[in-house]
């Protein structure tokens, strides 16, 4: 048997199309989005449980970590939802070629960024 298959595939130095960052885009939003939705809840849950506790969850509302928080909990969000649009899309039978995939790709990059972009001017 001789076997010329790569052993070990360094995953840094491999050329992906740049639908394969979106797809593996999508999946990292979709976890942040999960981790988000649980800080979210949890600070609901502590904003609700006294009034002290409001009161203290209101004023760190201020703070640049919490509007970090929120700023990549919303970034999420909008990537997510502008990678699903282009899925659903899609199913539709619209850009299933190589190049509709590539095109539709970069729509999904340039709407994601400058809406991420324009949420963090209303954050900031």
């Amino acid at each position: 048997m001789n076997d010329k298959r790569p052993v070990n595939l360094d995953i840094g130095s491999i050329d992906l199309p740049i639908t394969a960052y979106v797809s593996i885009l999508h999946r990292i939003s979709g976890v942040i989005l999960v981790a988000g939705v649980a800080v979210l809840l949890w600070i609901l849950d502590a904003s609700l449980s006294s009034e002290e506790s409001f009161n203290a969850i209101k004023a760190s509302t201020g703070s640049f970590f919490c509007k970090l928080i929120v700023w990549a909990v919303l970034s999420a969000l909008i990537y997510h939802t502008v990678a699903g649009v282009k899925h659903l899309i899609m199913d539709l039978g619209v850009g299933e070629s190589f190049e509709g995939g590539v095109a539709g790709s970069k729509i999904v990059f340039a709407v994601s960024i400058v809406l991420i972009a324009l949420v963090g001017v209303c954050i900031w």
